[in-house]
């Protein structure tokens, strides 16, 4: 039931060339990007801060970005981006295990502890109010240093945005984000909800 109804990704040029990074990333243009170019100057700086966010420049990986992606948003509850997060691991490369067992990374052997210790502290990060204490903050040190939790936190604030944009506007998701979705949260309850392409 979306609240503003997404431009054809043919509506702003620099928008659609910068846009082609989603081609790799899940495979289309996003339906919050095609909405969010209503005001191109939005469009264009959230791609650009999107790219700066998932760049690589230390050890964490592109699949461990999506996966702390993917706790912020269940955190949240958007389901759009639980979606897309999981989608974008896979794309990524993230271990079928740990895609199937994403829901347990506390527990289950497919993460490691400095895994576990980059997704608590996005859980940790994503809640209102905020729940990031000193013992995240010395759990993180044992594996990252200062750089890569800047990483970390911007991916989870990106997803603050995102979850926020895409919650409120009810934003239809696309076919394929939807496929990875069942694959991988179906088993947990993962359904549109709002986001399943009617209007408010």
């Amino acid at each position: 039931m979306a609240l503003v109804n997404p431009l054809d990704p043919n509506h702003d040029p620099e928008t659609k060339k910068l846009a082609e990074f989603f081609n790799e990333t899940l495979g289309f243009c996003p339906n919050s990007v095609l909405t969010m170019q209503h005001r191109p100057a939005i469009s264009k700086a959230f791609i650009n801060l999107n790219k700066a966010v998932m760049a690589n420049e230390g050890r964490v990986t592109s699949a461990l970005k999506r996966m702390i992606a993917w706790v912020s948003s269940n955190a949240t509850g958007c389901r759009y981006c639980q979606a897309h997060a999981i989608r974008a691991a896979e794309r990524y490369g993230a271990e079928q295990e740990q895609l199937d067992n994403i829901w347990e990374y506390r527990t289950h052997p497919a993460f490691s502890e400095a895994e576990r210790a980059a997704l608590d502290f996005s859980l940790a990060a994503s809640q209102v109010p905020n729940a990031v204490t000193k013992n995240i903050k010395d759990r993180l040190y044992q594996f990252w240093n200062e750089g890569e939790i800047v990483e970390m936190l911007g991916v989870i604030s990106l997803f603050g945005y995102l979850n926020r944009w895409n919650d409120s506007m009810g934003t239809s998701i696309e076919d394929g984000a939807v496929e990875s979705a069942e694959l991988y949260l179906g088993k947990h309850g993962w359904e549109k909800g709002k986001h399943d392409g009617s209007r408010y």
